[in-house]
């Protein structure tokens, strides 16, 4: 009967390997980048090898191959911090190559005056995003990339559910991945949280509640809120599910952009069988989740609807579809106050 309960248990269940984002290995346990590597070393060493061996020694030649297969070998089968060594030493020659001074410059950084007696250096280079801007409707604006949609989404207490309840939530959840057929991200990230209002609106409230014993708890309650933020720092997790819809030549940008509302609709749905509820950010609420995600310091703030096309962490007015006017983000002025959201 054990037996035949746990089969019953793991029924409509698939087993998916962690490792399943390997690359497939083809000869020798080998996969094909590394195969390449080694392949290219070997002819190249053979060839030099030809060309050289009625003018070089052997041992001379030999000499001089060794640190080059063995450099070869360490580059197609070592690993530094959990990469393979080829990606590794590839990005770092980007990282070298790339320029390492960014600013925000909308009009391009302008050339060194020529009075100056000595040569300035490098100059910085415009910073890029890769994003143009949020339109009113909160339809972000990848460039070349397409559009895309950002929604929020509310958290599953998945572990306090029976088993039956649990396989419906991942059910429900499954479907929505098996129906998508356009990129989708999910993204869980935490924020640091200020209770500064929330203690301010509790303070302010309380002398004109109907009990003392309530305007007793309710200083009580922000006595203990102050404190714990004096004691920790505080930080609040959030869900974001992200939709993106590819450009292309024979789609406008309002055919996209409904596309992109009736994807997050249709994720809503399909998501709210699985206990989740998801919302689509509108255009302040998408452009304040971006400037927190690129400065959790709250340097950048939200200029707003209607607002001149200022530059701040790069994003412009993007001119979208409709009578949409575009968010902008500008730097917060210095020795004002940080813009921070709050958990309700």
């Amino acid at each position: 009967m054990t037996a035949r309960r746990d089969s019953d248990d793991d029924r409509g269940r698939v087993r998916i390997p962690a490792d399943f984002e390997r690359p497939d290995k083809l000869l020798a346990g080998l996969t094909a980048r590394q195969l390449a590597i080694l392949s290219v070393a070997a002819v190249a060493l053979w060839a030099g090898y030809a060309a050289t061996r009625r003018l070089v020694p052997a041992a001379a030649y030999g000499a001089l191959a060794l640190p080059i297969g063995a450099g070869a070998a360490m580059l197609a089968l070592g690993r530094f911090e959990g990469i393979a060594a080829d990606r590794w030493v590839s990005a770092a020659w980007r990282h070298h190559r790339a320029p390492h001074r960014l600013v925000p410059a909308p009009e391009d950084v302008p050339a060194a005056p020529a009075f100056l007696a000595t040569n300035p250096g490098p100059l910085p280079v415009a910073l890029r995003l890769p994003f143009a801007g949020v339109g009113g409707d909160g339809i972000v604006d990848l460039g070349a990339d397409g559009l895309a949609v950002i929604c929020r989404a509310s958290a599953v207490t998945f572990s306090l559910r029976t088993p039956t309840e649990q396989e419906a939530l991942v059910a429900g959840f499954a479907r929505w991945l098996n129906g998508l057929d356009q990129p989708a991200q999910l993204l869980v990230r935490a924020e640091p949280v200020d209770l500064t209002p929330s203690i301010d609106a509790l303070l302010d409230a309380a002398p004109g509640l109907p009990h003392p014993a309530l305007e007793t708890a309710a200083r009580a309650h922000a006595a203990f809120l102050a404190e714990l933020a004096d004691r920790r720092d505080l930080l609040r997790r959030e869900v974001l599910v992200v939709l993106r819809e590819a450009r292309s030549s024979n789609t406008t940008g309002a055919g996209a952009t409904a596309r992109l509302h009736r994807r997050a609709a249709e994720a809503a749905s399909a998501l709210g069988a699985a206990g989740v509820t998801l919302a689509a950010l509108d255009g302040p609420a998408a452009a304040t989740c971006l400037a927190s995600a690129l400065d959790p310091a709250g340097e950048l703030r939200p200029v707003g609807l209607g607002g001149s096309a200022l530059y701040g962490a790069g994003l412009s007015g993007t001119g979208l579809s409709g009578a949409e006017q575009p968010v902008t983000l500008a730097r917060r002025p210095k020795g004002t106050a940080p813009v921070k959201r709050v958990n309700p």
